[in-house]
């Protein structure tokens, strides 16, 4: 028999790398912990490097363990993706699919837009994570990640599933105590409530208006005393009455509606950042990434 790594024990290392410890592994494997721990140790001997750093309660990969998971989850991916191409169900998608999306919009849209898709198509298994700051495109952990902006990178697909505006806002109450700016520059003396997120400049806010370009955007340095990195906490404080924000259009468009916010600066804009569905190349062919990704093209349709 081979000293190397076998075909079947690609899930295994998949399965225990995503558990974050060898009890959850055994939990989701429907086996002992012992037994995890002996398999695994059976698999580092024969191929001879440790895979996984052991803690009491946690565990780590190893610099050959993240090779292995890297190589393993693309292996499996295209397996799944050969035996629909071969099959008499090409056109059915089935297997794992695994979705990134930050929090706010995951939450909000993308969570309920899975739970539609299974419905139509249960033989996809999904895995949703959020976060608030996205993976990095060439971490192969997801097969399909929801991201604000079209990515540079000529490695990975990227699908346009809707426009995404961002709006300076503010409740009422603050815009009645301390007056409405009229001009960019004007924010500066206002309390501006930040959020850091990604690579993003943290409180410069870009603003042109209609008849110029995002290239001849003023930009303004804002300053306030209410930070976060997360989207909903900070739409929370401008609801509270503690100072303008700059949000997408999709999350605070209930409370434009109904007057608990109220648009600041509308005749000027901000830079797009449009949101994206981004999968590697070698996905393309795949059944249940293409109808993932056109199921919300045709859901986010009411975004345009």
């Amino acid at each position: 028999m081979s000293n190397g790594i076998q075909p079947v024990e690609l899930s295994f290392i998949v399965a225990l790398a995503s558990s974050g410890s060898l009890s959850a592994a055994a939990r989701e494997m429907g086996i002992t912990t012992s037994a995890v721990s002996k398999r695994l140790a059976h698999i580092e001997s024969r191929i001879g490097v440790p895979l996984v750093n052991r803690t009491t309660r946690r565990m780590s990969l190893t610099a050959e363990g993240d090779v292995l998971l890297e190589h393993a989850r693309r292996i499996l991916g295209e397996i799944d993706d050969l035996d629909q191409l071969l099959s008499k169900s090409r056109g059915t998608p089935k297997g794992q699919l695994r979705v990134s999306a930050t929090l706010g919009f995951g939450r909000l849209h993308i969570a309920p837009a899975i739970s539609k898709y299974v419905l139509r198509y249960p033989e996809v298994d999904v895995q949703l994570q959020l976060s608030v700051d996205p993976p990095a495109l060439t971490d192969d952990q997801f097969d399909v990640c929801i991201r604000f902006g079209a990515p540079a990178d000529a490695r990975v697909i990227a699908k346009r599933l809707a426009p995404n505006r961002r709006l300076l806002c503010a409740s009422p109450r603050y815009l009645a105590q301390h007056g409405e700016p009229k001009t960019p520059g004007e924010l500066r003396r206002h309390n501006c409530i930040s959020i850091r997120q990604g690579d993003e400049a943290y409180g410069l806010w870009r603003m042109f208006t209609g008849r110029e370009s995002e290239h001849s955007a003023e930009a303004v340095k804002v300053r306030g005393n209410l930070t976060t990195n997360d989207g909903e906490i900070a739409v929370n404080w401008a609801l509270d009455g503690h100072g303008i924000l700059m949000r997408a259009g999709w999350d605070i468009e209930r409370y434009l509606n109904s007057g608990r916010l109220v648009e600041v600066l509308p005749g000027y804009r901000t830079p797009d950042a449009d949101i994206y569905a981004v999968y590697p190349q070698r996905h393309q062919l795949s059944a249940r990434i293409r109808t993932f990704v056109d199921f919300l093209a045709e859901r986010f349709e009411q975004f345009s």
